[in-house]
């Protein structure tokens, strides 16, 4: 599978953003897909991830962030409210192992390239 991540961009603190990832093959339906960030000098991290159970988020980002899917585009969002500095980061959006995967990096076996995310103060 292809993940093509795009929607990243230079904004100031308090602005939106919606980052997309449009995924190849005909399988998309059935694999979790996740957002994960990773940040200058620190480890990727979870951020947000949609499966067959529901939505999950990452403390930092909850009621912030939106994830959602559409199966019949083979696409993957992360809307982006309220932004803050902290949010700055490489985001990658990522396809599971499963329809299960949630918030382990590990569950995840398939990833995009990145779009950068700056958010300025």
């Amino acid at each position: 599978v292809q993940l093509q991540a795009s929607g990243g961009g230079l904004v100031q603190a308090g602005d939106s953003l919606r980052l997309t990832c449009t995924a190849s093959g005909r399988t998309f339906r059935n694999y979790a897909m996740a957002w994960f960030r990773q940040a200058p000098g620190k480890e990727r991290e979870f951020v947000a991830a949609v499966n067959w159970s529901g939505k999950f988020y990452a403390e930092p980002v909850q009621g912030r962030f939106t994830i959602s899917r559409d199966n019949t585009e083979n696409t993957v969002y992360l809307q982006m409210n309220d932004l803050r500095p902290e949010d700055t980061a490489i985001y990658y959006c990522a396809r599971g192992a499963s329809p299960y995967s949630a918030r382990e990096i590990r569950a995840y076996n398939s990833w995009g390239q990145g779009t950068l995310v700056t958010v300025s103060s």
